[in-house]
């Protein structure tokens, strides 16, 4: 058996890894590659084809093909049993497309070259070659454990060493005999010992941490860096800016600005009974109209921070007309709620948790009917010759809602540039990174009920969907409030704060 070339390629016959086993020309190599997909027949199932000077043994992998370039006069059977060996190196990688192909070529290539040598099979299987392909030797971990072990111990000689020296130069101060020495070059014994005291004392204190002494500053001048210079450079620069008339600003009076804003923000008023009454609305419209669904959950949660305020009562007010379920926490007495709209305990002797938010009510309304849209958007992208004109407007359905910080998002086709802004109302901000359009609106209520934007880019109308919203309101979609809290004994009024946010978890026109 004679292999002339090893190779992976697509299906048109593009080379994406090629090893050639005898010399052979690139263009040889291409040319015989690009070949091959003419030459097979659709219609029969061989896993080979020839030519008048090669034969192509093949294998379909996915979108590629594993193809082995042998001579005429090769046997066929080995060919095919070293294509079955070479059909399971591309294990390799994660997954058979060009990519991950590309990436671990050479993995390959080292791979093919343990299986054939000079165009002959070697007597190897795939386990074999992975670990030629590791490199993994035993004996050059054994070696590194071996040299491990034998600085191990070197450094415990040294450590006994040094204390056997400075255990000598001890008895023979307290003799008064002179130490040790250790000789040579003339060497006192005194010089001796004292350098066996330090060479002790070096080797002992390894493993305390060392303190660098400071380094005496000379009297003269000196050309070395200094803390500091750069900043004055920086100082120097900026005085010139503003004597330009350049507005700058400081990154130290940046971070006290941020410092100060963070330190002097307003704080919630918040009393020892403090409710969180919170909303969050999954909506999904079609963009020819029509509320695919629409699912809204909320909850009241209670706060207290003041055990003497901890049996108390909530009296809540449901004004909704939309068929919300409600439901109440299973420690609340749902007689007393059902009967006298009251949130209190089933055991009116026990109280509250103090300090935990204790959810006491939530409710849920799920429908399809497109009046309970809170906000309409309707976006309508109309072909052009230049591309597309797109107009999109809201419109409040529900007047007693303020939403604030609304940002609509509407996707943008990649790669053609920023969008043509027509009218709008409100502001826009373009992000060439995530190829998006955002309308910003600080609010929409009730004396803003609708607006419209026009612009125009080129790309294809479903290129604009889906059309994504958020927004943050401080008043409920279902009007249920907590109007008044009083304690159990008596029925005294107790001081109570609220804070209500209507959120959205996902609102989207597709």
């Amino acid at each position: 058996m004679v292999l002339l070339a090893a190779a992976v390629c697509t299906k048109a016959g593009k080379a994406i890894v090629s090893r050639q086993f005898v010399e052979m020309t690139r263009t040889r190599i291409e040319g015989l590659l690009a070949a091959f997909p003419k030459l097979m027949n659709t219609g029969k199932q061989h896993t080979f084809v020839e030519t008048e000077s090669v034969r192509y043994v093949y294998q379909p992998m996915e979108k590629l093909y594993m193809v082995l370039i042998t001579t005429k006069n090769s046997n066929i059977l080995e060919d095919l049993e070293t294509l079955r060996l070479f059909s399971r190196i591309p294990e390799y990688c994660r997954a058979l497309e060009e990519n991950e192909i590309s990436e671990h070529c050479f993995d390959l290539i080292f791979a093919f070259d343990e299986i054939v040598a000079l165009g002959y099979r070697e007597n190897v299987n795939l386990a074999q070659i992975r670990t030629f392909t590791e490199m993994d030797s035993h004996e050059e971990k054994v070696f590194r454990a071996v040299r491990e072990t034998q600085e191990r111990e070197a450094k415990a000689e040294m450590r006994r060493k040094a204390k056997e020296l400075q255990q000598a130069r001890r008895d023979a101060e307290r003799q008064g005999k002179k130490a040790p020495g250790f000789g040579g070059f003339g060497s006192s014994a005194v010089s001796g010992g004292s350098t066996a005291a330090m060479i002790t004392e070096t080797i002992i204190e390894t493993d305390k941490p060392k303190v660098a002494p400071a380094p005496a500053r000379p009297s003269g001048p000196s050309k070395a860096l200094k803390l500091g210079a750069k900043g004055k450079e920086v100082d120097n620069f900026v005085d010139k800016l503003k004597s330009e008339g350049e507005t700058v600003m400081s990154s130290n009076m940046g971070k006290r600005t941020s410092e100060t804003t963070k330190v002097h923000a307003p704080p919630i008023n918040m009393e020892s009974v403090h409710m969180k009454i919170e909303e969050k609305i999954t909506l999904t419209c079609g963009r020819d109209g029509g509320l695919q669904n629409m699912e809204l959950h909320g909850m009241i949660m209670l706060r207290i921070s003041d055990d003497k305020f901890g049996r108390i009562r909530l009296h809540v007010e449901n004004e909704d007309k939309k068929g919300v379920q409600l439901q109440t926490h299973p420690n609340v007495d749902k007689k007393l709620f059902t009967t006298e709209s009251l949130i209190g305990l089933k055991n009116p002797e026990k109280s509250f948790p103090v300090n935990s938010d204790v959810g006491v009510l939530k409710w849920r309304l799920q429908t399809t009917e497109e009046s309970f849209i809170p906000l309409t958007i309707n976006c309508w992208p109309s072909e052009s010759g230049n591309g597309c004109d797109v107009n999109i407007e809201y419109e409040l359905q529900e007047d007693n809602l303020e939403l604030n910080d609304v940002v609509i998002t509407i996707p943008l086709p990649s790669g053609v540039g920023a969008p043509v802004i027509g009218e709008i109302d409100g502001e826009y901000r373009h992000d060439s990174r995530r190829n998006t359009l955002e309308w910003c609106l600080p609010v929409i209520d009730a004396k803003n009920k609708s607006g419209s934007l026009e612009f125009s880019i080129a790309g294809q109308p479903n290129d604009f969907f889906p059309v994504q919203v958020s927004f943050i309101s401080k008043k409920n979609y279902c009007n249920i409030q907590v109007t008044k809290v009083t304690q159990v004994d008596g029925n005294s009024p107790v001081r109570f704060s609220t804070e209500t946010t209507f959120l959205v978890d996902k609102y989207e026109i597709l």
